[in-house]
């Protein structure tokens, strides 16, 4: 794993990535293991990681924040987001069924 932002934060994002590791290979098993859909899992897993891996995911955004601060990267931060902001991802493309070809 590699270190964090700044030296203080490394730790934290230690802990966090173990613990993201753990949660989502759990949240990959289903899709290994024959079952039927379960609507809800979505809902119950995002519960689940809040639980486990929430409260230091929390304090490593707050020490990564801190860190930018005193770094002084903020508006470089902000310039990137308006220049590339996150756009929803494009639907899945179905492929061209073989008489349109």
């Amino acid at each position: 794993m590699a270190d964090s932002l700044s030296p203080e934060c490394t730790p934290l994002k230690q802990q966090y990535d173990s613990c993201f590791n753990l949660w989502f290979e759990g949240y990959l098993e289903p899709a290994i293991l024959p079952s039927a859909p379960d609507p809800q899992r979505t809902q119950r897993k995002a519960e689940e990681f809040q639980e486990k891996c929430g409260k230091v995911y929390a304090e490593y955004q707050k020490c990564i924040q801190s860190a930018v601060k005193r770094k002084g990267i903020e508006s470089l931060l902000q310039q990137a987001r308006e220049e590339h902001p996150l756009r929803e991802p494009l639907p899945p493309t179905t492929p061209p069924s073989k008489e349109s070809k």
